[in-house]
């Protein structure tokens, strides 16, 4: 009998005590440890004016096809919805504008779709910008900010790029890394791309008909469920991993026990504190991994309250307002038209500034309300709201992320029964989360099989 522990009751940890339950068949023993009170990590479905709503993660790159197809093994695919494909609004320099098209996380691919976003001298050098030498290092990593601000100045990062980044890493385009985060235009630059212009162009990717999102009907709720009981795992929550020590062949874990293998799915710092002993190079990688804290306030109105025909609302950085995004879920997703109320989500919280996250409920909720009746003008009194935080909420792809990658996955497979997986390695969202959970079954069961 095979005895394997998750360490990490996220998505990641569920999956990959799913994938090994297949593997390893009905004799082994599986058994996920989660310190907190419940499963699911980021993922978390509440109760909200008569229905589900996700107050974690609510979308999933539709293109990519690990949620999709998971849904489906699950018996679940008839929960798989999409957007109704209406576009974002960006606020910035104290007004609304249309979300840019054409750009590469914000980074723009010519001036046009700039124009009234940024002013008019910014708009001269995005359109001059293909006619200055771009200098391109291929042996080293940069921030975004660094690289964008010296080619088409500090509008466009603030304006553009900050409120991309801030949505998918909690970060601003200074804590983010090229090569990590837009791996498509790292690319093109090394390939000789001569100027920014050009080597966003050649990383866009191709138009595709499907949507872009997708996400699931009931909330990420039935899909955690669902691992769990296909997982066929001992769940033990609120307990707290003391130390991993390999002994013999064996790992403990203390306190719960000794097993035959583990799959270490937790946060980057967890992971650092977890191979301190047994793998220190990779620890000392994980533990420069950053991990931003962010807050999510769900406010739901009557049903008669009027909001513009967008999917949300991004805040520019630099702005007067307390809030990083809106999400109007109501007009996002068609199936929530369905509620006899509207729902909207706000975000708070960037990485190096968690202030607002420690506010207590009830300030988080006036600052929502405060913030969307600036940008659209909504002053009407919520019937309900849950208020969410994140203390680890997503880790910081800056600068060097590759490398310190490479470490840590380095360092673990030197060790017998060791794998790793979570969202500070190949991708913060679902999907990527899923694959790395995959990934870390796979690789765990060929060594431990008997």
């Amino acid at each position: 009998m095979t005895s394997v522990a998750v360490i990490g009751g996220g998505i990641a940890g569920l999956v990959a005590a799913y994938r090994l339950r297949h593997s390893l068949g009905d004799a082994a023993t599986i058994t996920v440890i989660e310190a907190s009170d419940r499963v699911g990590g980021k993922l978390r479905t509440e109760s909200l004016a008569g229905g589900s709503v996700d107050v974690g993660a609510e979308a999933f790159i539709a293109r990519r096809p690990e949620v999709p197809a998971l849904l489906t093994e699950l018996g679940l695919a008839d929960q798989l919805v999409h957007p109704a494909g209406l576009r974002p609004l960006v606020f910035a320099g104290g007004s609304l504008h249309a979300l840019p098209a054409a750009t590469l996380m914000g980074v723009p691919s010519g001036p046009d779709s700039m124009v009234g976003l940024v002013d008019d001298a910014t708009i001269a050098r995005i359109t001059d910008e293909p006619n200055s030498a771009l200098t391109w290092n291929r042996d080293t990593d940069v921030d975004v900010a660094s690289l964008v601000a010296a080619r088409f100045g500090e509008q466009v990062v603030a304006r553009s790029v900050d409120p991309l980044l801030g949505g998918v890493y909690s970060g601003r385009a200074d804590t983010i890394g090229i090569r990590a985060a837009l791996p498509t235009l790292a690319k093109a630059l090394d390939a000789g791309a001569p100027n920014l212009t050009q080597a966003v162009r050649d990383a866009m990717p191709q138009p595709s008909a499907g949507p872009v999102f997708g996400g699931i009907r009931d909330g990420y709720g039935v899909l955690l469920d669902a691992l769990v009981a296909a997982a066929d795992a001992s769940v033990l929550t609120g307990t707290a991993v003391e130390s991993l020590e390999r002994v013999g062949d064996r790992w403990s874990v203390a306190p719960i026990g000794t097993f035959d293998a583990v799959v270490l799915a937790v946060p980057a710092p967890g992971l650092a504190s977890l191979l301190g002993d047994s793998a220190p190079d990779a620890a000392g990688a994980a533990s420069r991994i950053a991990v931003a804290a962010s807050a999510l306030v769900t406010l739901a109105f009557p049903a008669d309250t009027a909001l513009p025909q967008h999917s949300g609302v991004l805040i520019g950085s630099g702005e007067p307002l307390h809030a990083k995004a809106f999400t109007l879920s109501s007009n996002k997703w068609p199936h929530l038209r369905e509620r006899e109320a509207v729902l909207v989500r706000a975000s708070f919280g960037r990485f190096g500034d968690d202030s607002t996250v420690r506010w207590p409920d009830a300030e988080l909720v006036s600052a929502a309300r405060a913030d969307l009746s600036t940008v659209l003008g909504v002053t009407a009194e919520p019937v309900g709201s849950v208020v969410q935080r994140w203390w680890t909420g997503l880790p910081q792809y800056g600068p060097g992320h590759l490398d310190r990658v490479r470490a840590i996955e380095d360092g673990v497979a030197r060790l017998d029964g060791l794998e790793v997986a979570g969202g500070f390695l190949h991708g913060v969202g679902v999907p990527a989360c899923v694959a790395s959970g995959t990934a870390a079954a796979q690789r765990l069961a060929a060594r431990v099989a008997p």
